[in-house]
């Protein structure tokens, strides 16, 4: 439904209420009449999961810049990792009279009441990056081909550990990290990982010495560094007393620098004692200063400058009665219908080409990277 027709029954009822003033009609709280309001005078709704990553951050302030772009008002809020704060935001939008929803879920099976909310007062909802879980009112997802990222970072450790290319044969030893069990976007980065890694563990050149190989084992709660930290400590203490680990699979910069900082607590980075090969995602400035430094070996790079112009371009379809360009149709089901998708390709980025990808784009100067 497009914004003209959300706002047709006032000026159809005036039309047969000849009796009343014309003018009295449709008045908003702006003045004027909401029929001849154009659709780029409307409100786009933002909610981003937190402010306690760089990354998100970035999403918010690349989305508010995308929409006023265009043309568009914007309410940006942050729920700061809690799902109940994240609904009370989006409540309060819907509330407000905004004319479309772009929605980073913190939870993604937590929007179900709130997005029938949103429906019944004809709001669009468009799911950023995370794809919302269990509601049939979500439209459109705009994201990066979430399988291909944890593919890039599987090839990327066969590749340095030269099990790609059959120069070594191993065993090597791997430990594996997983997002957040509420976001969906967790299990696309593990199937993609481990569509490439899982051949080389059932042949035994990948050993994952603290047998925690399942999805549920090796989760890590909100993504949080900390969390994987402690956890990296543990494998540490439990399963590399009398080995070292060569490799760990990292879905995200933040879990990186958890597990940089219990590696580096166990001596590794030493002479005797190299770091191992350590993924990533995001291309976060802390991550991408580590990678230089020597340390975190690589991360997949999302220009979420591109994303927001992907999200702010389905907005702009929906409200003026367009359909928005999708390129996937069939992968991403929520559970109540498989939402029509738009997925941007990511990039693997290391210390060989992020100036490449990262500086010349752009994306940093590099008097942020000194």
């Amino acid at each position: 439904m497009t914004m003209r027709q959300r706002h047709t029954l006032p000026a159809l009822l005036c039309a047969a209420a000849l009796s009343l003033s014309l003018a009295a009609c449709g008045q908003d709280s702006e003045g004027g009449s909401k029929e001849d309001k154009k659709a780029n005078d409307a409100t786009v709704g933002i909610a981003m999961p937190t402010k306690s990553s760089e990354r998100w951050i970035a999403d918010g302030r690349n989305m508010v810049s995308s929409l006023k772009k265009a043309g568009y008002k914007t309410t940006l809020q942050y729920g700061e990792d809690d799902p109940d704060q994240q609904v009370s935001q989006i409540e309060n939008m819907i509330t407000q009279g905004v004319d479309a929803l772009v929605i980073a879920a913190i939870d993604g099976r937590a929007l179900g009441n709130v997005l029938q909310q949103a429906a019944d007062a004809d709001i669009p909802v468009i799911s950023y990056d995370r794809l919302i879980l269990g509601s049939p009112n979500v439209d459109y997802y705009a994201s990066f081909d979430n399988e291909k990222v944890g593919r890039l970072q599987g090839d990327y450790i066969l590749d340095k550990l030269g099990l790609a290319d059959g120069s070594k044969k191993g065993p090597f030893s791997i430990e594996l990290f997983a997002g957040s069990n509420d976001d969906n976007n967790t299990r696309y980065f593990f199937d993609g990982a481990m569509e490439v890694l899982q051949p080389y563990i059932d042949k035994k050149q990948l050993v994952v010495r603290s047998k925690q190989t399942r999805l549920n084992q090796i989760t890590t709660l909100r993504w949080d560094g900390g969390t994987a930290q402690k956890r990296m400590d543990d494998l540490l203490t439990s399963s590399y007393a009398h080995s070292k680990v060569d490799a760990v699979l990292s879905p995200y910069d933040g879990i990186s620098i958890g597990i940089l900082s219990a590696l580096k607590s166990d001596d590794y980075g030493s002479k005797s004692k190299p770091l191992p090969v350590v993924t990533g995602q995001d291309a976060e400035l802390a991550s991408v200063k580590s990678i230089i430094a020597g340390q975190q070996t690589m991360t997949v790079y999302k220009d979420t400058r591109a994303l927001a112009k992907v999200a702010a371009d389905m907005a702009d379809a929906v409200l003026n009665g367009k359909k928005p360009e999708v390129n996937d149709t069939k992968t991403y089901d929520n559970g109540k219908k498989v939402v029509p998708a738009f997925l941007l390709k990511p990039v693997g980025v290391d210390k060989t080409n992020y100036t490449k990808e990262l500086v010349d784009s752009g994306y940093y100067k590099q008097s942020q990277l000194d």
